[in-house]
């Protein structure tokens, strides 16, 4: 059977030259589900080849006459000190290229010390990284530390993990890291949640103030005076309990949930 080709995007030349060595100088099974018969069928993985950065990568992927395709996209989250600098390269190749399976590695997913300063807004930041990942195509999530250094074996399970088609993987210390970090997240995003209610034309409002429209032309798209819009826009920030600035209006709504930010259709001057 034909073994499970991998590409792999890391701006560490060690880590790049580790992986390839480890992952080709030896045989590596990986059960990918079951036949007819009941058996567990295998394949062998190999490293087609490796990137500093995600314009090689594109390259190579844009010329599949010199390089052959892979199955797998092994991906570093940072590049050069942007903290999430992998994901603008998942998503690119999740949008041109969407049968290949990404999998985002990193230490940024291992456990926090319990006494760490500001533990609680680090969980946040896993978590924001976390749900940005998977919605730009990330399937899987590897740590890149182990006991002793780092291991192929995350990575080789992390494919045994999308070969049953499972969506994601964790090794069990980042899965309680991201559990933490997930739920911690929804109770936060829930307590933002407000109990001001706002009609249709007050959610128009918010829109076109999001676009950019001045008072005056928000008055004129919705048949009003501009006296009448300048109430609705004091009646609003009340109801939002911020000072009357336009601004203050948009961000308020936007966390709460009021006005979805893809719905704004912004104004060229």
């Amino acid at each position: 059977m034909e073994p499970i080709k991998i590409m792999i995007v890391d701006d560490e030349p060690i880590i790049r030259k580790a992986l390839k060595l480890e992952l080709n100088s030896q045989p590596h099974n990986v059960a990918c589900g079951m036949n007819d018969d009941g058996e567990v069928s295998y394949r062998g993985v190999t490293v087609l080849d490796t990137f500093a950065n995600g314009a090689q990568l594109m390259a190579a992927l844009d010329s599949p006459v010199e390089h052959e395709m892979p199955d797998y996209l092994l991906l570093d989250i940072e590049f050069q000190g942007e903290p999430t600098g992998g994901i603008f390269i998942a998503d690119r190749v999740h949008k041109k290229y969407p049968n290949i399976k990404i999998a985002l590695f990193s230490g940024r997913f291992d456990n926090p010390l319990p006494d760490e300063a500001d533990r609680q807004d680090r969980m946040m930041e896993i978590a924001r990284v976390l749900f940005e990942s998977l919605q730009h195509g990330v399937q899987a999530f590897v740590s890149k530390n182990a006991a002793g250094g780092f291991s192929v074996e995350n990575v080789l399970r992390a494919i045994e993990s999308l070969e049953r088609g499972e969506r994601y993987y964790f090794n069990y210390p980042v899965m309680l890291t991201l559990k933490e970090a997930a739920e911690l997240y929804v109770r936060r995003i829930a307590e933002q949640k407000c109990n001001v209610v706002i009609n249709d034309i007050e959610r128009r409002l918010l829109l076109l103030e999001a676009a950019g429209c001045t008072a005056s032309e928000i008055a004129s798209t919705l048949n009003e005076t501009d006296k009448n819009i300048q109430e609705r826009q004091k009646e609003l920030s009340r109801k939002l309990d911020i000072v009357n600035k336009s601004g203050a209006r948009i961000a308020k709504a936007m966390q709460y949930g009021l006005i979805d930010p893809k719905e704004i259709k912004y104004l060229k001057r």
